[in-house]
């Protein structure tokens, strides 16, 4: 039997499928399930976007290599710490490797999700908030990612290893699980390191628990794990924190408006005609 392979087309038809059934199950007066089917469609929306963009830039790539190498060099210009040194100390030690690796393959989208998925259960209220984070920019990161930028594994002359493919480990040059066909030069920015930060900042925003800033792990893991398993820069990552820091920015002017336009609706005076309609 043939694998899965879930392609761009193919996710965005399973979310328009999901779609018309939130539709369905409003008009059938199920608040609950059609809020459910319609943010799994938003999400898978965004993941065959997501697959989209990675097919377009792959399609594109003459300078990817290029592109890496500039970036490798300005930041060796500028002072930042090599990432083929961080990545030297780590790969005498296969279990190190290992893991760094398994992180990088599993932990992005289960963090992720199982984020999504407590907020929409315990927090509803704030859910919207977080969703339209993700969204945003997720967006703005795809984006950037039709300019194809190759990872630093795939400069063996400046020092770097692919440890995941050296350890059978990829999650690139095919279907991941037979499902999730991964792109290879979308590199910057690091969606990893956004989604880290988001999850985590999410967390310690809606959780009360004492314990929630062990989240903070998350992205620190993450970060190192990017670096060590060369599959990003530092630079990407800088450039995933200012997009997510503009979503932010953007979702707290949006708030701001629609407060000022509640207020404005509220304490605006009532026209003649309103008066005589509470009258009557």
């Amino acid at each position: 039997m043939q694998n899965l392979t879930l392609t761009w087309q193919s996710a965005g038809g399973a979310a328009a499928g999901l779609y018309a059934g939130a539709y369905v199950a409003s008009r059938v007066r199920k608040p609950g399930l059609s809020a459910l089917l319609r943010e799994a469609g938003t999400l898978l929306a965004l993941f065959a976007l997501w697959q989209l963009v990675g097919h377009l830039s792959v399609m594109s790539a003459d300078h990817a290599l290029d592109r890496a190498d500039w970036i490798h060099h300005t930041e060796q210009v500028i002072g930042l710490p090599d990432e083929a040194s961080w990545q030297a100390a780590v790969t005498p030690y296969p279990v190190l490797v290992r893991l760094a690796n398994y992180y990088y393959a599993v932990m992005h989208f289960a963090v992720m999700l199982g984020v999504l998925l407590w907020v929409f259960v315990r927090h509803r209220e704030r859910y919207a908030w977080v969703r339209n984070t993700v969204v945003i920019t997720t967006a703005v990161c795809l984006l950037v990612q039709f300019i194809p930028v190759a990872p630093p594994r795939m400069l063996p002359g400046s020092g770097f290893v692919d440890v995941a493919a050296q350890y059978g480990q990829s999650v690139y040059g095919g279907a991941v699980g037979g499902v999730v066909v991964a792109d290879q030069l979308s590199a910057m920015p690091s969606v990893h390191v956004a989604w880290c930060v988001l999850a985590a900042v999410a967390v310690i925003r809606v959780s009360r628990s004492s314990l929630r800033w062990a989240v903070v792990l998350h992205p620190v893991l993450t970060v190192a794990v990017v670096v060590v398993t060369a599959n990003h820069f530092w630079a990407d990552g800088v450039v995933a924190v200012a997009i997510l820091l503009l979503a932010y920015a953007v979702l707290a002017l949006a708030a701001r408006r629609r407060g000022r336009v509640s207020v404005g609706t509220e304490t605006r005076p009532r026209t003649a005609d309103e008066r005589l309609e509470q009258v009557g």
